[in-house]
Protein backbone atom coordinates (compact mmCIF):
# COMPACT_ATOMS: atom_id res chain seq x y z
CA UNK A 1 0.00 0.00 0.00
CA UNK A 2 1.06 3.56 -0.48
CA UNK A 3 2.81 6.03 1.76
CA UNK A 4 -0.33 8.16 2.16
CA UNK A 5 -2.23 5.13 3.47
CA UNK A 6 0.41 4.31 6.06
CA UNK A 7 0.83 7.91 7.22
CA UNK A 8 -2.91 8.51 7.60
CA UNK A 9 -3.54 5.09 9.16
CA UNK A 10 -0.59 5.56 11.50
CA UNK A 11 -1.90 8.96 12.62
CA UNK A 12 -5.37 7.56 13.29
CA UNK A 13 -3.91 4.60 15.17
CA UNK A 14 -1.67 6.85 17.28
CA UNK A 15 -4.68 9.03 18.12
CA UNK A 16 -6.71 5.96 19.10
CA UNK A 17 -3.98 4.59 21.39
CA UNK A 18 -3.27 7.96 23.05
CA UNK A 19 -6.98 8.55 23.48
CA UNK A 20 -7.45 5.10 25.02
CA UNK A 21 -4.60 5.68 27.43
CA UNK A 22 -6.14 9.00 28.41
CA UNK A 23 -9.57 7.41 28.90
CA UNK A 24 -8.09 4.96 31.40
CA UNK A 25 -5.36 6.89 33.23
CA UNK A 26 -5.99 10.67 33.09
CA UNK A 27 -8.37 11.97 35.72
CA UNK A 28 -9.20 15.11 33.72
CA UNK A 29 -10.27 13.01 30.73
CA UNK A 30 -12.27 10.68 32.96
CA UNK A 31 -14.07 13.65 34.52
CA UNK A 32 -14.55 15.23 31.11
CA UNK A 33 -16.29 12.13 29.80
CA UNK A 34 -18.54 12.12 32.86
CA UNK A 35 -19.29 15.81 32.27
CA UNK A 36 -20.36 14.97 28.72
CA UNK A 37 -22.97 12.66 30.26
CA UNK A 38 -21.51 9.28 29.37
CA UNK A 39 -21.48 6.46 31.95
CA UNK A 40 -18.17 5.13 33.23
CA UNK A 41 -18.57 1.72 31.59
CA UNK A 42 -18.84 3.47 28.21
CA UNK A 43 -15.44 5.12 28.77
CA UNK A 44 -13.80 1.73 29.41
CA UNK A 45 -15.63 0.15 26.48
CA UNK A 46 -14.48 2.92 24.13
CA UNK A 47 -10.89 2.64 25.33
CA UNK A 48 -10.80 -1.11 24.63
CA UNK A 49 -12.51 -0.77 21.25
CA UNK A 50 -10.14 2.00 20.19
CA UNK A 51 -7.10 -0.15 20.97
CA UNK A 52 -8.59 -3.08 19.04
CA UNK A 53 -9.38 -0.83 16.06
CA UNK A 54 -5.85 0.64 16.06
CA UNK A 55 -4.31 -2.82 16.02
CA UNK A 56 -6.64 -4.15 13.32
CA UNK A 57 -6.00 -1.15 11.06
CA UNK A 58 -2.24 -1.63 11.28
CA UNK A 59 -2.18 -5.38 10.56
CA UNK A 60 -1.99 -5.78 6.77
CA UNK A 61 -3.65 -9.20 6.34
CA UNK A 62 -6.90 -8.51 8.17
CA UNK A 63 -9.97 -9.21 5.99
CA UNK A 64 -11.34 -6.17 4.16
CA UNK A 65 -14.75 -6.44 5.85
CA UNK A 66 -13.17 -6.33 9.31
CA UNK A 67 -11.14 -3.24 8.41
CA UNK A 68 -14.28 -1.58 7.03
CA UNK A 69 -16.06 -2.19 10.34
CA UNK A 70 -13.08 -0.58 12.10
CA UNK A 71 -13.36 2.47 9.85
CA UNK A 72 -17.11 2.64 10.47
CA UNK A 73 -16.66 2.36 14.24
CA UNK A 74 -14.04 5.10 14.30
CA UNK A 75 -16.25 7.33 12.13
CA UNK A 76 -19.20 6.76 14.49
CA UNK A 77 -16.97 7.61 17.45
CA UNK A 78 -15.78 10.85 15.85
CA UNK A 79 -19.30 11.90 14.88
CA UNK A 80 -20.58 11.10 18.38
CA UNK A 81 -17.69 13.07 19.88
CA UNK A 82 -18.57 16.11 17.75
CA UNK A 83 -22.22 15.92 18.80
CA UNK A 84 -21.30 15.49 22.48
CA UNK A 85 -18.86 18.42 22.45
CA UNK A 86 -21.31 20.69 20.63
CA UNK A 87 -24.06 19.77 23.10
CA UNK A 88 -21.66 20.47 25.96
CA UNK A 89 -20.79 23.84 24.35
CA UNK A 90 -17.07 23.09 24.30
CA UNK A 91 -14.61 25.30 22.45
CA UNK A 92 -14.00 25.32 18.73
CA UNK A 93 -10.53 23.79 19.17
CA UNK A 94 -11.81 20.31 20.01
CA UNK A 95 -14.23 20.47 17.08
CA UNK A 96 -11.46 21.43 14.67
CA UNK A 97 -9.32 18.57 15.97
CA UNK A 98 -12.16 16.09 15.51
CA UNK A 99 -12.84 17.37 11.99
CA UNK A 100 -9.15 17.09 11.13
CA UNK A 101 -9.11 13.52 12.46
CA UNK A 102 -12.18 12.74 10.37
CA UNK A 103 -10.37 13.99 7.26
CA UNK A 104 -7.35 11.83 8.13
CA UNK A 105 -9.69 8.85 8.63
CA UNK A 106 -11.32 9.46 5.24
CA UNK A 107 -7.87 9.68 3.65
CA UNK A 108 -6.88 6.36 5.22
CA UNK A 109 -10.12 4.71 4.09
CA UNK A 110 -9.99 6.04 0.52
CA UNK A 111 -6.37 4.96 0.06
CA UNK A 112 -7.22 1.57 1.60
CA UNK A 113 -10.18 1.09 -0.78
CA UNK A 114 -8.14 2.28 -3.76
CA UNK A 115 -5.60 -0.44 -3.08
CA UNK A 116 -8.16 -3.23 -2.73
CA UNK A 117 -10.29 -2.25 -5.72
CA UNK A 118 -7.22 -2.24 -7.95
CA UNK A 119 -6.32 -5.86 -7.13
Amino acid sequence: MGVLYWISTGLISIFLVISSYSYIFHSTTIEGIKDLGFPDFFRIQLAILKIIAAILLLIPNIPVSVKEWCYAGIAFFLITAVVAHVAHKDGIGILLLLCALFIVLITSYVTFRTHYTSL
